[in-house]
């Protein structure tokens, strides 16, 4: 988890000092408060184009009883129908992700049932998922101006979600999705169509 912040970290700088047009830093104003961060870098290319490097962490190895931690670095392009930085807006983003979490799906006190139907002894609530992410979709959102260097950034992010993870018992540390597979070899795929992404950035002008 450490290199993967430490890279996030240089790509987005990297991208920040692209270009010597306008350059905005961002933090998002809805997870602070739950101890979340989702901070980026938004530059401007064009008249009309944008792009967004993006890093969210939230660290908690327990949030309310649940895995809840995720690291995820997005890098999206941006068209401005007014001009850059300002009013509507859609783009195209494309994000990476590392997670130790609970899939809500799991959030019952009912056994865990293989795809072969076989009944397991564990329980849904004490099982937990740890992998990674690929994300592509499309992004939308509207830009308002605050003052002479700070605006309010309101969007969300829709698209496919491709995971590749392995999934445990909390209280025995097995794997309880093997299917028979001791040594724990097999790695379970899902692929979903969801937002992943979005907020209400507050935007400062560099």
């Amino acid at each position: 988890m450490k290199k993967f912040l430490i890279l996030s970290l240089v790509c987005i700088a990297a991208f920040s000092l692209a270009q010597n047009n306008e350059t905005y830093i961002k933090a998002n104003a809805l997870f602070l408060p739950v101890g979340m961060l989702n901070v980026g870098v938004e530059h401007g290319f064009s008249e009309h184009i944008t792009g967004q490097a993006d890093l969210f962490v939230s660290p908690w190895k327990s949030f309310a009883g649940k895995h809840a931690q995720v690291y995820m670095l997005g890098f999206n392009g941006r068209y401005y129908f007014s001009e850059a930085f300002k009013k509507f807006y859609v783009g195209v983003d494309l994000s990476l992700a590392r997670f130790n979490i609970q899939k809500w799906g799991y959030w019952n006190d009912e056994f865990y049932v293989h795809k072969n139907g076989e009944v397991t002894p564990y329980i849904n609530s004490n099982l937990y998922q740890r992998g990674y992410s690929f994300m592509i979709g499309g992004i939308a959102g509207y830009q308002f101006t605050l003052a002479d260097r700070w605006n309010l950034d309101l969007y969300l992010g829709i698209g496919t979600m491709q995971s590749f993870y392995k999934g445990y018992d909390k209280l025995s540390g097995d794997r309880y999705d093997t299917e028979g597979d001791s040594m724990g070899r097999g790695t379970n795929r899902s692929g979903e169509l969801l937002p992943y992404k979005g907020g209400l950035m507050i935007s400062y002008k560099l």
